[in-house]
């Protein structure tokens, strides 16, 4: 089995040894990373269904200043249009990208709904506890001889 010629160039080691329950290139933990998937999965649900994010107004420098956040992005995207392999142009359209998605996240207020310390206990153990089994199913689990 070659994934574009990397196993037989040596890049990638051989499979022929390994085994379905094989996790994270050691012998077994299929069952310990399963378990923890889930777990993490559910705690991750339920941690984030507690969670209300809610906007405000675009205050970066001062208010109503997100027009101003634009002027990069909109030169850039201008630059690329008239020569797609400017390098000012797309620095400029990724500097401006990553400027405005700091703006939203900077104006961004999260709340974690009231629960009660069992529930929310739960959700962090169920969280936690999995992402535990995750990395305890990449240590080697066939005894040596």
């Amino acid at each position: 089995m070659y994934f574009l010629g990397l196993v037989g160039s040596g890049i990638l080691p051989g499979m022929d040894n390994r085994s379905m329950s094989d996790v994270g290139g050691t012998p077994g933990g299929l069952g310990e990373f399963v378990l923890g998937f889930i777990m993490s999965c559910v705690g991750g649900y339920l941690l984030s269904n507690q969670v209300t994010v809610m906007g405000s107004y675009w205050s970066f420098w001062g208010a109503n200043s997100f027009g101003v956040t634009l002027i990069p992005l909109l030169l850039g995207v201008a630059i690329l249009f008239f020569n797609g392999r400017s390098t000012i142009g797309w620095v400029l359209t990724a500097a401006g990208a990553l400027f405005i998605l700091a703006g939203v996240i900077a104006n961004m207020h999260i709340y974690f709904q009231p629960a009660t310390l069992f529930h929310t206990l739960v959700m962090l153990i169920l969280l936690v506890g999995g992402l535990g089994l995750i990395a305890r199913s990449m240590r080697s689990h066939r005894k040596e001889a």
